[in-house]
């Protein structure tokens, strides 16, 4: 640029700079912006709808789906859904299937013994209700009893659910399923038909009805209870007669080993094993069934066994180890 007045001398064609005029180079600059402009604005927007980012570099918040896509849609409305998961996204625990259950392991799994608690704590509060007649088969008898009790009050109801606990403990421990008639989760009963009713509902393989006796002092030992021979009205046990032996032998044979007690020196003659037709909840059982009498509660020396957690514990051993020998466990 100059600083004088005076006007520029002529430039020969030969010295004239091979560059445009200042406001020509400008000119073709704002040209050139102008046609790219539309060309990034573009690639802009494209680059935005690829990463999904939004104002602020943001993933855009979905909107709300419309009511036939949330919550009640069956599986059949899974193919209505406009919503498509990222592939990138990793699926989660809430949305994954449910794995299935392990299925039982041990030499009973797959099979199912039903354990009666014999009696109910509660009975003594009830005994309007226990009193109520129900038929098994034969004739008429009470819904249930209160049980007996030791000299110092210990009652047979609690020593059959402890035994029963614990004998259900080793047999799931063996893969078993394990179905109680009642687990003092109310406050009297079962009736010893419905007593029967949950074995044959449970289509049980085997079924322990757990009790103790309460005769007179120096009658000791235990003894297990077999299902006469017995057909009337809603009870027939003539196709249980049979396997219920062999499990009342296998119990009586453990019971002995695994708690040092002799059969019941006050009847059975010596074998442990005695034949009732009179009992509700073996002449309507269809399954496999048979009671067992711990020792009698109201002799010092029994007693002192049947209240002893340890000798509890040795009971159902015994009870347990007699169930899997009759299922060939």
């Amino acid at each position: 640029m100059r600083y004088d007045d005076s006007p520029p001398p002529p430039e020969s064609a030969a010295s004239v700079s091979p560059d445009p005029p200042w406001y020509a180079r400008r000119s073709t600059l704002a040209v050139a912006v102008a046609a790219l402009a539309p060309t990034a604005l573009a690639g802009w927007v494209l680059t935005q709808v690829l990463t999904g980012s939004g104002p602020g570099g943001q993933p855009p918040q979905p909107k709300a789906l419309p009511a036939s896509h949330t919550a009640g849609a069956g599986a059949g409305d899974a193919k209505s859904s406009t919503t498509t998961p990222s592939p990138a996204a990793p699926a989660s625990a809430s949305t994954s299937a449910s794995a299935p259950a392990a299925p039982a392991k041990g030499p009973l799994a797959g099979r199912t013994v039903v354990i009666d608690p014999g009696h109910n704590t509660g009975n003594f509060k009830h005994t309007s209700e226990i009193d109520r007649q129900v038929d098994i088969g034969t004739n008429r008898k009470e819904c249930d009893t209160t049980g007996t009790t030791t000299n110092s009050g210990y009652m047979e109801a609690e020593f059959t659910l402890d035994v029963s606990r614990r004998t259900r403990t080793l047999l799931e421990s063996k893969g078993a399923k394990v179905v109680f008639t009642h687990d003092a989760d109310r406050p009297w009963g079962p009736c010893i038909d419905e007593r029967a009713r949950i074995g044959n509902e449970a289509k049980a393989d085997a079924v322990v009805s757990v009790h103790a006796d309460g005769v007179s002092a120096g009658n000791r030992g235990f003894h297990i209870i077999l299902p006469a021979t017995v057909k009337g009205g809603a009870a027939d046990t003539s196709k249980i007669v049979g396997p219920s032996r062999d499990l009342g032998e296998r119990i009586a044979g453990n019971f002995a080993r695994s708690t040092g007690s002799v059969p019941a020196n006050y009847l059975g003659s010596g074998t442990g094993l005695v034949v009732r037709d009179d009992l509700g909840g073996l002449n309507l059982s269809t399954r496999p069934k048979v009671f067992i009498e711990c020792g009698n509660m109201r002799d010092a020396k029994d007693a002192a066994q049947l209240t002893s957690p340890e000798w509890r514990q040795k009971a159902a051993e015994g009870i347990t180890n007699g169930i899997v020998g009759f299922l060939g466990g």
